[in-house]
């Protein structure tokens, strides 16, 4: 009987391995990857990479692309990795030209066709639109009333143009503003959502959570976090296993102590008269003065297990970072995402 036992427990664990198993193959890690990095990425880290970037060609028909050099560096990595995806992101803050090109017929269709082209000629397999964003032009760029629904008719165009197996994925703020997910969820796999640049100093760049399960605040005010992103895109009716939650490889600060934007391979500590602290109600660290004032919210090996592991528990499909040249020369973000999502 107890040999039976221990078969019987052995099977059981044997089973939840399994499952656990199934579930990293399925979710993804997308890292973005910089025209103007000369890093290469470790594809045993990631299932998808996102060249940053495309752009949309004055003429709004048409697609341009930053350092052709690099992007097709980056998708030579399939060769050592076939199972690897490159995407080629179309956008990012200031980028413009998509209101124009989303208004018309003839334009969305022309620069769909032109994005097709552009995955046959560099072997991609498939378009990121990051429009930052649709009706607003807080980037400086272009917008109108119209682009909600303009960008429903991109989304529907580029699907047709690019066809069922290539992939079609977005970036989207952490308010899960601005677009109609119920209008493109036909039409795309995946939704990457920048849930990152929450906050600036004093305010936390990437807080996880705001207040803890006994309802205790973080002592950082203000910001929204990583978790009320995820649940506002859950909200407008993206499904769990079609989110992919973003985590910035560097911090945010003030300008006068450490820099508005400081990548996490640059961070040398905290300095003289400021320590670094551990917020664990929010999950991520920080350096404060001496009246406990945030100069630089950042990450770290424990604050990027906590997301990664808030990923797993809630059944999301994944999770994204900017950008990959951002992590230290050891790899240890890079290194800890893949271990935690994908189990590598």
């Amino acid at each position: 009987m107890k040999r039976y036992l221990i078969l019987a427990v052995a099977a059981v664990l044997a089973a939840f391995a399994g499952c656990a198993k199934d579930q990293s193959e399925e979710r993804v890690v997308v890292a973005y990857v910089t025209s103007w990095t000369r890093v290469m990425p470790d594809p045993a880290r990631v299932t998808h990479i996102n060249y940053a970037f495309g752009h949309v060609m004055p003429t709004f028909d048409a697609v341009g692309i930053a350092n052709e050099r690099r992007l097709r560096s980056i998708t030579a990595l399939k060769e050592q990795a076939p199972e690897l995806k490159v995407m080629l992101s179309v956008g990012g803050w200031g980028s413009g030209n998509f209101s124009e090109m989303a208004a018309s017929e003839t334009n969305r269709k022309a620069f769909a066709a032109d994005c097709a082209r552009v995955m046959t000629e560099y072997g991609l397999d498939g378009i990121d639109i990051d429009w930052e964003y649709p009706t607003s032009s807080a980037a400086g760029i272009s917008s109108s009333p119209a682009d909600k629904d303009n960008f429903t008719l991109l989304m529907k165009d580029l699907r047709a143009a690019l066809g069922d197996d290539a992939l079609l994925t977005l970036a989207t703020v952490c308010t899960a503003e601005y677009i109609d997910f119920p209008g493109i969820l036909p039409y795309i796999d995946f939704v990457n959502v920048m849930s990152y640049d929450m906050g600036w100093a004093p305010r936390h760049n990437a807080a996880l959570y705001r207040r803890d399960a006994e309802g205790n605040e973080s002592p950082i005010p203000g910001g929204t976090t990583a978790d009320e992103a995820v649940k506002a895109h859950l909200k407008a009716g993206v499904p769990a296993d079609m989110l992919v939650m973003g985590m910035p490889l560097y911090g945010r600060g003030n300008r006068e102590t450490y820099g508005d934007f400081v990548n996490c391979r640059e961070l040398s500590g905290p300095i003289e008269g400021h320590t670094e602290i551990w917020d664990d109600i929010a999950k991520v660290p920080y350096y404060a003065d001496a009246e406990g004032v945030l100069h630089l919210g950042f990450e770290n090996v424990r604050s990027i297990t906590e997301k990664c592991r808030y990923i797993n528990e809630n059944g999301l499909l994944g999770g994204m970072y900017w950008e990959y040249a951002g992590d230290n020369e050891a790899g240890d973000l890079t290194r800890t995402i893949a271990a935690e999502i994908l189990n590598r």
